[in-house]
């Protein structure tokens, strides 16, 4: 028997404008568009992809974490290069930076739906 990831599934109350934040981020295709569903996959890798599903309760989690509030069960890893140039790339196409900043390599940002997502140098 064989197993692969295929895709990491983020919910959000839009999928066609969080698919397009995450495209534009990490300059990725979509291999399938519709109001309630998209998929984004690497143009080198065929898996694992990104897809988008419609979640009209999207509750975004907290950070830093704290009892009773919703917390975070997922994020995005991303590895840059260039860790201030991809900061602030991220913050054009609309992310927003966290306060709490736990690492000094690595930088905790929000999409423009409220998942978490880490941009981090190699060796991070």
């Amino acid at each position: 028997m064989t197993t692969t990831l295929g895709a990491f599934v983020l919910g959000t109350p839009d999928p066609p404008a969080l698919a397009d934040f995450y495209r534009a981020l990490l300059g990725w295709a979509v291999v399938d568009r519709e109001p309630r569903w998209v998929r984004l996959r690497s143009p080198e890798h065929k898996r694992p992809g990104l897809s988008f599903q419609y979640e009209p309760g999207h509750t975004p989690p907290i950070w830093p974490p704290r009892p009773g509030a919703q917390q975070m069960q997922a994020h995005l890893d991303i590895q840059v290069d260039d860790l201030a140039a991809e900061t602030e790339r991220a913050r054009t196409l609309g992310a927003t930076l966290e306060e709490h900043q736990p690492q000094q390599d690595v930088r905790v940002m929000r999409d423009p739906h409220g998942h978490l997502f880490c941009l981090f140098l190699p060796g991070a």
